[in-house]
């Protein structure tokens, strides 16, 4: 199904060609003065250079070939050439109709559709989360929807860091405490133990405890880092602590995605990428990509086009470790040769650009993946506190995701209570459903490359520019409806007013947008643009509601209308929401 403006737009070119000009002019868009029309159309200015002609006077000639056009309530040409356009309430109706009877809404979905490898997540295993985690989790989670919504073929990866400098620093402090374990014996030859050394809370005071050391004793450090070697080059104990540290790590974290309602195909990590290393090293040195540089092994990525420095990509260090870079090669190489896609999207911190840049021109310099895969990277800005500083707990310390989402949980909770009487088991279910949108929406408003304050009374607010808002929306509409049907109406066969109020048609207007948001938000790789989609249908549909008598309506035609208009609002907020990854209680 067309959009709106794809449908506008055809009526504008056959008009255009009517009136004598090329039809390629008539292209409409949504009006920028909606205080004088609803749509408009600029083509007469672009067309006038062509036609050596006024553009108001093309402007004039093509309203008067749009007189009669069943699609328009008002056409009118205005200065210098622009031509303002007032749909009719039968084209529009006749659209939300179409929308509200397809798979989708009718939105277009791709007839070719990309095999897509989306990578997000990525937090260290043994390390609980954070909010530094957040928002790849939540981005992430929302792009994959919109990617699987457009019809894609997706899957989603964690892709763990668990083959890094934090695994030999817990070694090595396990070690210093405990150094008659059989992992750390060369000479051990009989099974390791069945259960771990060490608890979840034992690894979680472990790694902060040697991160600190190791800043403090360069020797310490050097152990940290020959545990690291020896665990990268299969030593034996090493490799049998590092599946104990997985196997205690993973329920955590999978709990904990869990509360967020976010998912992921593939629970994979750098781990996973150490068979393809030795192959992929041997080839870029056999090929002649690789050289020594002090000692490192690198690819040079520098081009000539580059205004700034570029750094070679180091994919070897000079005591032969692997680095971010082998693995993230390595990686590539895993899933060009298990999943075959033809595009790979990466959400992680912008800081983190360079380092992609780096990796992703030396796959495509070195043949590791084709010209034809299209390689994404979703750089995301910083979460930060009141202070304009990254967000930390009041002691100043890195905030538990757990405990952020506990927080924010209890303010729910009690804004629910002081709203109305309810159950504590009931109340607190909504308030974790109405916390996650708060948390969600409050994170994907934001253009997702751009920093922002994370400010806890303003996102649990149900006012203003907020998940809990277009949740309250969103119960509005199913009380309404509810009502009705606990009245003994019926909710089926119903029919789309034919004459409409202003706020009435106001709120059509904002519905019959959704394709072409959605279709944005996936070319774009935009969440906010369909969390700015959703807060103008909510304030539509709240201005709308305020203005209406719904259900007290004697006009029994005119009530239904109301109905069938309620019910595509909710259906469409609903289906953007569950795109965003929340969804919303049905009381609040």
């Amino acid at each position: 199904m067309k959009t709106i403006l794809e449908m506008i737009s055809e009526h504008l070119s056959r008009a255009f060609e009517e009136a004598g000009y090329d039809g390629k002019y008539g292209r409409a868009s949504v009006s920028n003065r909606p205080d004088l029309c609803e749509y408009q159309c600029n083509g007469a200015m672009a067309a006038a250079k062509e036609y050596k002609k006024a553009p108001i006077m093309i402007a004039q000639d093509v309203a008067a070939a749009l007189k009669d056009d069943e699609a328009f309530l008002d056409v009118s040409a205005a200065p210098p050439g622009f031509l303002n356009l007032k749909v009719s309430i039968p084209f529009l109706t006749g659209y939300l109709d179409k929308m509200a009877g397809e798979d989708k809404f009718g939105l277009s979905v791709k007839e070719e559709p990309d095999k897509v490898v989306i990578d997000y997540g990525g937090p260290n295993v043994a390390k609980p989360l954070h909010v530094g985690h957040l928002r790849s989790a939540i981005i992430g989670e929302s792009v994959k929807r919109i990617l699987r919504y457009m019809g894609d073929e997706v899957t989603g990866d964690i892709h763990l860091g668990d083959w890094g400098l934090q695994m030999g620093l817990i070694m090595t402090e396990l070690r210093h405490r405990q150094p008659d374990l059989p992992y750390f014996d060369d000479s051990y030859t009989g099974e390791y133990p069945a259960e771990p050394p060490f608890t979840l809370s034992d690894l979680e005071e472990i790694y902060p405890a040697a991160s600190a050391k190791s800043k403090e004793d360069e020797a310490y450090k050097d152990e940290a880092m020959n545990d690291t070697f020896l665990l990268q080059q299969g030593n034996r104990g090493r490799n049998a602590l590092w599946k104990h540290i997985m196997n205690v790590s993973l329920p955590d974290l999978k709990k904990n995605y869990d509360k967020l309602n976010v998912s992921f195909d593939l629970w994979k990590g750098e781990a996973d990428a150490r068979p393809f290393i030795d192959d992929l090293v041997s080839m870029m040195k056999d090929k002649g990509f690789a050289h020594e540089s002090q000692g490192a092994l690198v690819v040079d990525v520098k081009e000539e086009s580059d205004t700034k420095e570029m750094p070679p990509c180091m994919i070897l260090k000079s005591d032969g470790a692997a680095l971010y870079t082998t693995t993230d090669l390595a990686t590539i190489v895993d899933r060009r040769d298990h999943i075959g896609p033809n595009r790979l999207v990466y959400v992680a911190d912008k800081r983190q650009e360079m380092h992609f840049m780096q990796v992703f021109r030396c796959a495509k310099k070195t043949g590791v993946i084709g010209d034809d895969v299209r390689l994404d990277f979703l750089g995301f800005g910083t979460m930060n506190g009141a202070d304009g500083k990254p967000f930390k707990t009041r002691e100043g310390g890195v905030m538990r995701l757990e405990t952020l989402l506990g927080d924010i949980n209890e303010e729910m909770y009690k804004k629910i209570k002081d709203n109305h009487e309810v159950e504590e088991e009931e109340g607190r279910a909504t308030a974790a459903v109405v916390a996650l949108a708060a948390v969600k929406y409050g994170d994907l408003s934001n253009q997702a490359t751009k920093d922002y304050v994370f400010d806890i009374d303003k996102f649990t607010s149900f006012e203003g520019n907020t998940g809990p808002y277009i949740l309250y929306t969103i119960v509005r509409i199913k009380s309404i409806l509810s009502k009705y049907t606990e009245a003994g109406g019926s909710l089926e066969g119903l029919s789309f007013n034919a004459e409409t109020g202003d706020t009435e048609k106001a709120l059509m207007l904002e519905l019959v947008r959704f394709n072409q948001v959605i279709e944005a938000a996936y070319e774009e790789l935009a969440p906010h643009k369909i969390c700015a989609y959703i807060y103008d249908v909510a304030n539509a549909f709240n201005r709308f509601y305020h203005e209406t008598r719904i259900l007290n309506e004697e006009d029994k035609a005119r009530k239904e209308g109301f109905l069938k208009l309620l019910m595509l609002t909710k259906d469409l907020l609903e289906e953007s929401i569950d795109i965003l990854g929340f969804s919303a209680p049905d009381k609040m």
